[in-house]
């Protein structure tokens, strides 16, 4: 695949016409000195549950409850805007690395430009067809291309790279949405990306806190201005992405710093332009070739309050996606999901060509943890099917769904859909018929026996309406047909 042009260099005159500074770092030190007030709490957990978004304020005031019956009320208040607002869906998707050749030293990174154990790789596109086969095969509908950032993987590549991944056909199966996570770009490689036809771009700001954010990204790299990387969501969104992802390197700074400056970003966002980030990631570090843990990692995250920052988050942007990735292993997954996740990765390789090219009935069993190939150690390593069987046996109905891309309900749309609670209606059955395809198509017979029951559950709690009619001739026809990709 050719080198056809070069990432746009951070240059401050194409900032975003809201390319304002909002984080205010001695504020949000301020606030997390203060004390807990009971009622306080007890208001803005009611203002939660009515699914407002927060203020900063109100964030960093749930974040100092420190109490375990008020930690245990905030969890609560979590499982329930998760039902309210997601139902008992889960969102599965595949990351897929394209190439990690990189011009950025963090130092954080297995895929650093300093780190000389690193594999250096980008995937021809003859590789890419294969790794999209196999992740076809194991079932997903969705995935994430990552590429470093590097002068060969600019906007014209990732977007050549999209319609490669769109143009794969397996059997009944193709690739429904590509999502991104790549290079900060201009609008101009925004705009060049978006028309390739993808879903959400994502760029993490990796750490908020500016002296932080220096230490880990030296001086000279692209990734060094603070600000460029700031202000790429906002760049994103005017130039017609209306779907971005956020998120944070937990384990660089205050873990309390980080979760302010997340909900100020999402404040950012829906101030300017009226709509959020469509998802945010809390990515705690792991290990990665080359890297000394202990020389980066300050201000570790414990479990206990790696669930709790996922509460709070749920409380404090309601309608915003939440992901927590195969970073974290299966046990912290699944308590999470229960108070705030909305989508979780699932038979992830995270190391160029992972995917290997074998045969059906062994690729759940293959699973190469090889560090130097990889941005960074997986805490997950289980099939897909084996997390589909959890998710079923754990009460959720697992979604390849990808309607609301395709139907234009992204962005403000998506928000004009979600607040009053109408995207829980259509994406149910668009869930239940995605499941029914991966159930006939690719699930082992443990997995289909307690899919079959599900989907039996969940059609008996909808009413006898013509919606359900038409839901269940849907279901059948994936059943006993070639038809797929059934969706409203």
């Amino acid at each position: 695949m050719p080198n056809t042009n070069d990432i746009n260099l951070p240059d401050m005159s194409q900032l975003s016409a809201c390319g304002v500074d909002f984080i205010d770092e001695l504020y949000f030190e301020s606030l997390l000195k203060q004390k807990p007030d009971a009622g306080k709490i007890n208001e803005i957990i009611a203002k939660s549950k009515n699914k407002e978004p927060l203020k900063i304020d109100e964030t960093a005031m749930l974040l100092s409850a420190d109490d375990p019956e008020t930690i245990e009320r905030i969890f609560e208040t979590a499982r329930q805007l998760k039902r309210d607002v997601y139902g008992n869906r889960i969102v599965l998707f595949a990351p897929f690395y394209v190439g990690n050749y990189c011009m950025n030293d963090c130092a954080y990174c297995g895929f650093r430009r300093s780190n000389r154990e690193s594999i250096r790789k980008t995937l021809t596109v003859d590789e890419l067809h294969e790794q999209v086969t196999n992740l076809l095969r194991m079932g997903h509908k969705r995935t994430i291309m990552v590429f470093g950032e590097h002068i060969n993987y600019g906007p014209v590549f990732i977007a050549n790279c999209v319609k490669e991944v769109y143009s794969v056909r397996f059997g009944l199966d193709s690739i429904r949405r590509v999502n991104i996570n790549a290079a900060p770009l201009s609008h101009e490689g925004y705009r060049l990306v978006k028309a390739a036809g993808i879903g959400t771009y994502q760029v993490f700001q990796e750490t908020y806190h500016r002296p932080t954010y220096a230490r880990m990204h030296p001086a000279g790299t692209r990734k060094s201005n603070f600000a460029w990387r700031l202000d790429s969501p906002a760049r994103a969104i005017e130039s017609g992405c209306d779907d971005v992802g956020l998120g944070a390197l937990f384990g660089l700074a205050n873990w309390k710093f980080e979760v302010l400056s997340l909900v100020a970003h999402s404040n950012h966002l829906m101030k300017s332009y009226g709509v959020g980030p469509h998802t945010i990631s809390f990515p705690r570090i792991r290990p990665a070739s080359g890297v000394t843990l202990r020389e980066v990692i300050e201000n570790n995250v414990a479990d206990a309050d790696f669930l709790r920052l996922i509460a709070i988050l749920r409380l404090s942007v309601p309608y915003t996606g939440l992901i927590v990735t195969a970073r974290e292993p299966a046990e912290i997954r699944k308590i999470a999901l229960g108070f705030g996740v909305s989508q979780v990765d699932a038979g992830s390789h995270i190391e160029i060509g992972g995917y290997e090219n074998i045969d059906k009935d062994e690729i759940k069993d293959v699973q190469v943890q090889a560090l130097e190939r990889e941005q960074f150690e997986l805490g997950d390593v289980r099939p897909l099917d084996e997390v589909v069987l959890q998710l079923l046996n754990d009460g959720y109905v697992p979604s390849f769904c990808t309607a609301c891309y395709r139907l234009g309900r992204t962005g403000k749309v998506f928000m004009e859909y979600a607040i009053p609670g109408f995207i829980q209606n259509m994406c149910t059955p668009n869930a239940l018929t995605t499941l029914k395809e991966y159930l006939v198509d690719h699930a082992s017979p443990a997995t289909r026996a307690a899919g079959e029951k599900v989907l039996k559950e969940e059609l008996d709690k909808f009413q006898d309406t013509p919606k359900k009619s038409e839901l269940l001739k849907r279901i059948e026809r994936i059943n006993n047909s070639n038809d797929r990709d059934l969706y409203w």
